[in-house]
């Protein structure tokens, strides 16, 4: 399958929160695809961030895809509410649930799109006999928890590999990758076959003003 377009999420966790209607609304009008919400609940990782209230406050703000990355655990009980709440995409990961196929059935039952989300030292296997019911992989190049660590490296053959995998399978499946992108790790990225790139530091920096210029330095 040829590959698609590049789409950037600008993850609103290295946003302004006292300000964050006002935030993607920004980013939205500086070039974003999709607006990416880290969801953590300190207990799958160590941090904690928001919750669907957050969420359907955001949505009048924009009308992009809401990406929503549900670190938390158990993941399934809060589903619905994200759901409700205006999220369009909700990525789990293996080890957030006893079930991963029953996971991805209760995102696609509420008519949403379904990822899984691999952790640096989780291997494709966990989830491969599930893959073709997925619409995104999104590959974490750091530990989840926190904004602002560096990229690293190893995950690059394990971009290339799903690309591989996703090809075979035929699937419009989204690749995306998150954690220490910046224009130089964007380039390696997409050279290895992501088509989606979540930035969180590497978009806000400099305050509105900057970012357009910074969306389309992650293009390549």
């Amino acid at each position: 399958m040829p590959q698609k377009p590049v789409r950037i999420a600008p993850s609103i966790l290295s946003a302004d929160f006292s300000a964050l209607g006002a935030e993607v609304e920004a980013v939205d009008a500086a070039g974003a695809d999709w607006i990416h919400v880290d969801v953590m609940d300190n207990h799958f990782v160590p941090n904690l961030t928001i919750g669907p209230m957050v969420v359907k406050a955001l949505r009048k703000h924009t009308r992009k895809l809401f990406d929503v990355h549900l670190m938390v655990t158990p993941v399934d009980p809060l589903i619905p509410a994200f759901v409700e709440a205006g999220a369009d995409t909700l990525s789990v990961h293996p080890e957030s649930g006893p079930h991963l196929h029953r996971t991805i059935q209760l995102i696609k039952h509420h008519g949403k799109r379904a990822g899984c989300v691999l952790d640096p030292a989780t291997p494709l296997g966990a989830i491969e006999y599930v893959m073709a019911d997925l619409d995104l992989v999104l590959v974490m190049s750091v530990n989840p928890g926190f904004g602002g660590q560096a990229f690293i490296e190893s995950q690059l053959a394990k971009i290339a590999a799903l690309r591989k995998a996703i090809d075979a399978l035929g699937k419009p499946i989204d690749l995306e990758v998150d954690g220490g992108v910046n224009p130089q790790t964007a380039k390696q990225c997409l050279k290895a076959g992501a088509d989606a790139l979540v930035a969180g530091t590497a978009v806000f920096a400099g305050g509105p003003s900057n970012y357009a210029a910074n969306i389309k330095a992650l293009r390549g």
